[in-house]
């Protein structure tokens, strides 16, 4: 798929440098079955989107998916003045469905106010809480599973955006930490909490597992993050989106990386992904030299399939809305572009992983924005398509 992205780039340049498009044919790289699959007439030239396109790779059309959102029932229905989002993965243990989630109150004034005092994201302030269900449809919130630390703590402003992993019968969450003051150059964090139960109580690890690269540089005082003498590393302002996978015997982290002073490209944010790495679940959590694993992408959304690691890649960069799979967890290539995805995926991990490439995603959990200032937890399905049938063609067909 690195090839095709290559021509891409190549005709962006040849047209910007006025350089005139060659169109001939080079006999040793033609394929003939491949223009006839591509509907190019037989002795015609190519053009620079026919060259491109015949080199594209053979996909298999079951990681091609589309989605529907649906909404819950019971105490993970939407709730006026309640903030829920950022679902965990969906655990099946026993007969019951465990989900963990962020949970805040109230409405979000933004940074203009008094940061001490109000709310200034949607996911400000929050703890993280957990809800069962029998059905995966109707569920019962149960309380708290890890709130904020103390006065001073690492995590005494906000823990967020969590997610779940079983290893040898304990149970591991790690999230997103801010301390405060919550402004906008505020580093956040990754922290991490375990218990023998999915019930808890929950242990916190006394810091970070992982912390934003200290490689940038802010210019001046003023309280602004676009301001900078130095942008840094891909991950030199925040760590977000933390998902943990056993994968060859070691841990990986995955994360998503924000860049002090970052920038839009490609109609998107700067946004791109990580991973760490460790021997045991609670670290240390050694960064790969490989860093950053992807060029685009915003929440976390990996599995393990066939030996390798799976991603959905969403919202920001120029592979935006493709999955893509790695062979070793670190070097990913584009195996679909799909029409969007639901927003920050709480997989269904008692799927059966193997059995097709989206299998995990026929059904789990995401968040919708209700409003500006509230966020609930929605169902969604998907289903590959493989065909295109016209309204009434199939009835004709019986």
């Amino acid at each position: 798929m690195r090839h095709w992205l290559n021509f891409f780039f190549m005709a962006i340049w040849m047209v910007s440098c006025g350089s005139p498009v060659d169109n001939s044919v080079n006999e040793a790289n033609y394929d003939q079955r491949k223009a006839d699959s591509l509907g190019i007439p037989e002795g015609n030239k190519l053009s620079a989107a026919m060259k491109r396109a015949m080199q594209w790779p053979q996909l298999d059309n079951s990681w091609f998916f589309e989605y529907k959102m649906m909404p819950l029932q019971g105490d993970l229905a939407y709730e006026e003045g309640v903030v829920r989002r950022d679902p965990s993965a969906v655990l099946k243990i026993g007969d019951i469905y465990y989900v963990w989630y962020s949970k805040s109150y109230g409405p979000t004034q933004g940074f203009s106010g008094n940061i001490e005092r109000d709310k200034v994201f949607p996911w400000d302030r929050c703890d993280i809480w957990y809800a069962t269900s029998k059905d995966g449809w109707t569920w019962k919130e149960q309380g708290i599973a890890v709130a904020r630390g103390e006065k001073g703590a690492y995590d005494d402003r906000s823990v967020f955006t969590t997610e779940i992993m079983k290893w040898e019968g304990k149970y591991y969450l790690c999230y997103q930490t801010v301390k405060s003051p919550y402004n906008v150059r505020v580093k956040n964090t990754i922290g991490m909490a375990w218990a023998d139960s999915p019930d808890g109580p929950w242990t916190k690890t006394d810091k970070p597992v992982l912390e934003p690269s200290d490689t940038g540089e802010w210019d001046g005082s003023e309280d602004n993050r676009f301001k900078v003498k130095r942008k840094g590393d891909f991950d030199s302002h925040k760590v977000h989106d933390p998902c943990i996978i056993p994968y060859k015997g070691k841990f990986y982290l995955y994360y998503k990386g924000e860049r002090m002073g970052e920038e839009i490209t490609w109609g998107g944010r700067e946004i791109k992904h990580g991973v760490a790495i460790a021997d045991n679940p609670l670290g240390p959590y050694v960064k790969s030299a490989y860093n950053p694993i992807s060029n685009s992408g915003h929440e976390i959304c990996v599995w393990p399939y066939r030996g390798g690691i799976a991603s959905l890649i969403t919202t920001d960069g120029p592979e935006k809305n493709t999955l893509q799979w790695s062979p070793d967890g670190i070097n990913f290539e584009i195996m679909a572009v799909v029409p969007g995805a639901p927003h920050a995926i709480g997989l269904n991990r008692s799927a059966d992983n193997d059995k097709e490439p989206t299998e995990i995603l026929r059904w789990g959990l995401t968040h919708i924005y209700n409003n500006s200032n509230y966020q609930s937890i929605m169902r969604f399905k998907t289903w590959t398509k493989q065909t295109h049938t016209a309204v009434g063609e199939s009835a004709k067909r019986k």
